[in-house]
């Protein structure tokens, strides 16, 4: 079996591929020539070599590149060849020259900052609101950067000489705000852009088109798409991903080769079940948007499958009251979840930041999976419609008009 990178059969794709075409081959066109049909799962940690010169040669290469060695592979956290394959396949999805995974969403953006860092670029420009953990490791400057939080209209402003790294979220972590990508990345100059793709996955955008240089995924979510995967991606040119590699190496943050099996495996459906959640989640938003329940709903231009409202009772009683949704952090699973951003994915974020960058104490984050909407506008108007005795929780409480935002 050729375990060798699956880069190097790029050229037998000779034609542009629809992005459902790609989803299903992509990462698997050396299969056929070699007698099979499912991608293997190579789990070795380490590769037999017999020339050591040799060996040398390629880690001293890789010292000074971060370019993947060529032949066969060397050490599991030099890179493996079942991760290379989804990595192969999630670049040519966000149409990107190359892509570099991580053990988690985290740790691939902890590798950005710090290839930045390394080169005196630490101070970064970010828009919020993001994802929780992505606010806080910035805020903390846990990694030493210095942060600028702006709105996208002080991108420019915000920028300075050691400026290494603009980062937005679009649609962004749990608002869904969107962001006009091209506008920022021509902001930023000659500044990376990073742009967090997991809201939409390439399916219904891809920054690198509009002018970002990074593209990050949280590839737990849609990528993977089952729940039972914890990775991170970022898609680039292959100037970047080589420092990327290099800091993947000394800092030990690789993919597991399962995890990597799993999520090109996931890859395959991920334009079906994308786009029949956002189906769902579209249709969602449209009644939650007549229920008076509702103080106010987000749903982003682009679509999508997730959708964030305001209740006017307690959050926290329609949480407890769900049966068929799954009260859970995360997204971009088969199933549906529903959490309270500022209860757990943005509570490290301090109070007052977080409710101005719109993240109120009454928004609720739902991921739509691909249930009935029937069933699972079933569950929701029994959440939300509690018994009376429960008192002022009671969202059938309160008439006012609900708002669209987005």
């Amino acid at each position: 079996m050729d375990t060798t990178s699956t880069r190097a059969h790029d050229d037998i794709r000779t034609a542009p591929r629809a992005l459902a075409t790609e989803a299903v081959h992509a990462g698997r066109d050396d299969l056929a020539r070699q007698g099979l049909h499912a991608p293997p799962i190579d789990l070795s940690t380490t590769y037999p070599s017999y020339d050591s010169r040799g060996e040398a040669a390629r880690i001293d290469a890789f010292a000074t590149t971060g370019a993947e060695p060529d032949g066969p592979p060397v050490y599991g956290r030099l890179g493996n060849p079942t991760v290379a394959r989804f990595e192969t396949a999630l670049a040519r999805l966000e149409g990107t020259e190359t892509a570099v995974a991580f053990a988690s969403g985290m740790a691939a953006l902890s590798a950005v900052l710090l290839v930045r860092g390394s080169m005196g670029l630490r101070h970064v420009v970010a828009v919020r609101p993001l994802y929780g953990c992505s606010d806080h490791l910035l805020t903390a400057g846990l990694l030493g950067s210095e942060v600028t939080w702006t709105d996208p209209a002080g991108v420019a402003d915000a920028l300075r000489p050691d400026t290494g790294l603009v980062l937005v979220e679009s649609p962004a972590n749990p608002t869904l705000a969107e962001v006009d990508l091209r506008a920022v990345a021509h902001a930023c100059g000659s500044v990376p852009l990073l742009v967090d793709n997991t809201f939409a996955t390439p399916v219904l955008q891809r920054p690198a088109e509009h002018g970002a240089r990074l593209v990050l995924h949280s590839a737990t979510k849609y990528l993977g798409g089952h729940g039972d995967v914890l990775a991170g991606v970022v898609a680039c040119d292959e100037e970047f991903a080589g420092r990327l590699r290099q800091v993947r190496f000394a800092t030990g943050g690789v993919l597991h080769p399962l995890a990597g099996y799993l999520l090109l495996r996931g890859l395959s459906t991920l334009p079906v079940r994308v786009r029949a959640a956002s189906a769902t989640a579209a249709e969602l938003a449209r009644r939650l948007a007549a229920d008076p329940r509702i103080a106010r709903v987000h749903y982003p231009r682009i679509g999508g499958a997730m959708v964030a409202f305001e209740v006017h009772c307690d959050p926290h009683e329609v949480i407890a009251a769900v049966r068929l949704i799954t009260p859970a952090v995360s997204l971009g699973s088969v199933d549906t979840l529903l959490q309270h951003p500022a209860s757990i994915s943005h509570r490290i974020v301090n109070a007052d930041d977080r409710r101005g960058a719109g993240v109120s104490d009454r928004l609720l984050r739902m991921s739509v999976g691909l249930e009935d909407v029937d069933d699972l506008w079933s569950d929701l108007d029994a959440a939300l419609g509690q018994r009376p005795e429960r008192g002022a929780g009671n969202c059938a409480n309160h008439h006012s008009a609900p708002a669209l935002a987005n």
